[in-house]
């Protein structure tokens, strides 16, 4: 029997490629998602006091990198510009192996010394810490680059960690979207179907004037029991997706993105919608089938002609 337990396991690392640039465009979600988040604002509105916590940047003898220059805003504002540097390089692909830890380093800090609101945040420090793994065991130069160049030349070990560790993070996203529906089913709001009402007409996360006045129509009827139970379907079925066949993971990963999309429009979730949607991406696509970005070559073998004849 445990014969037949590795035999499966070793077929099951020795056919599969990890490093793909599937991870890759979700790492890249996820950096631009944190740089936009430095980038349009100000150390004085990240990092202020808040209730219980007198002192900022919160750093409680932690390690983040918002807490090793002196504690003003001019100093705060220097590393919130070098952090977007930073994440811009990681985004462009360069150098998993290199840029992994500082992008953990990054979101941990962000997520453990700047006041937010929304949880992005929060699920990008988890989600580049299980990145990790995968990173560091990443050969290529890029993130971007084919992974046919490497599977020949791939390390069974190295294979196997970056593998256990999409599991995990796949394991992790489900138990976001199972805890996100449990706690919303002890609100009696969810329950009977009200609670997207409140939600959109909340004075700091709901509807702009314009947005309002297009949706007054269902706001004001019983359709917005919909949208609120559609909420709890769609997350009740994202948990399961933990065992649903892959035939299945394109179609649910559509619905899951639509509807981070309109959190993102309505509630102006940005940071914390692009997030999801990479967490998404680690946890419905296939890692073995790669994007093609056939959209974006076409762009690019057009405009290289035009080059050629200036």
């Amino acid at each position: 029997m445990f014969q037949k337990i590795s035999n499966t396991i070793f077929n099951w690392v020795n056919n599969s490629f990890p490093w793909t640039n599937v991870y890759g465009l979700a790492r890249t979600i996820i950096a631009l998602s944190t740089a936009l988040t430095l980038a349009l604002n100000n150390a004085t509105t990240l990092f202020k006091p808040g209730v219980g916590m007198p002192e900022y940047p919160i750093c409680n003898n932690s390690f983040s990198i918002f807490c090793i220059v002196p504690n003003t805003y001019f100093w705060l504002n220097i590393v919130r510009w070098l952090c977007v540097v930073i994440l811009l390089l990681i985004a462009s692909g360069w150098r998993p192996r290199i840029t992994a830890i500082f992008h953990w380093w990054i979101s941990y800090s962000l997520q453990l010394s700047a006041l937010t609101l929304d949880g992005g945040e929060q699920a990008a420090s988890v989600l580049t810490l299980l990145i990790l793994p995968i990173a560091l065991t990443d050969p290529r130069r890029s993130h971007w680059e084919k992974s046919s160049r490497y599977k020949r030349e791939s390390n069974l070990y190295t294979k196997t960690i970056a593998l256990v560790s999409f599991n995990i993070i796949r394991i992790q996203v489900a138990i976001i979207y199972f805890s996100s529906t449990i706690s919303k089913l002890h609100d009696d709001e969810w329950i009977n179907g009200t609670a997207v009402y409140y939600y959109l007409q909340e004075p700091m996360l709901g509807l702009n004037p314009i947005l309002m006045k297009l949706a007054q129509p269902v706001l004001s009827s019983w359709l917005i029991v919909l949208p609120t139970w559609g909420t709890l379907i769609i997350q009740t079925i994202l948990f399961a997706s933990l065992l649903a066949p892959k035939k299945y993971w394109k179609y649910i990963l559509i619905c899951a993105l639509l509807m981070h999309e309109v959190f993102a429009i309505m509630l102006g979730l940005i940071s914390f919608s692009m997030v999801m949607c990479a967490a998404l991406i680690l946890y419905l696509r296939p890692k073995e089938q790669e994007y093609r970005f056939s959209f974006l070559r076409r762009k690019v073998n057009n405009i290289a002609p035009l080059k050629e004849v200036k």
